[in-house]
């Protein structure tokens, strides 16, 4: 959970691609053009039917989106929870500065008032516990991946 730049992307490649669920590639998939919003509810549902497959399976799953919407989150703690999965958050705690900065490297570079928005909806740890999520991790505190 984290604003565009913030890491997620990043962080979710140290891991093996078939973990991975991506929304901007599901937008891509859809229109050809990751950053086309129109395309989001489209590629919310094949997000959400490759999440279900993997839930299903029991197969650990890293949805990679900015997840800062609480209805969002509520729909991944519910579909976990219908598959009985377990479920961590990790919550990228990156500094405004160092996010605009990171975001205006990437090939992709998002609006800085989008990212500003975004960045005001990050949760607190103490809002995820609250919401129902038993764990969460600061990204700021990783230093590697254990699959």
């Amino acid at each position: 959970m984290g604003s565009p730049g913030s890491g997620k992307s990043t962080l979710a490649a140290r891991y093996p691609s078939t973990w991975c669920l991506n929304l901007d590639t599901y937008r891509a998939l859809v229109a050809d053009d990751e950053t086309d919003q129109s395309a989001t509810p489209v590629a919310v549902q094949i997000q959400d039917l490759l999440l279900d497959a993997r839930l299903a399976r029991g197969l650990t799953t890293i949805v990679d989106s900015t997840n800062l919407r609480v209805a969002a989150r509520a729909g991944l703690l519910a579909r976990a929870a219908h598959w009985e999965r377990p479920v961590v958050a990790v919550l990228f705690d990156v500094p405004l500065a160092t996010v605009e900065a990171q975001n205006a490297g990437r090939d992709r570079v998002v609006r800085t008032h989008i990212v500003r928005k975004f960045h005001r909806l990050l949760p607190t740890v103490g809002q995820l516990h609250d919401e129902g999520w038993p764990t969460v991790h600061l990204a700021s505190t990783l230093t590697r991946p254990t699959p």
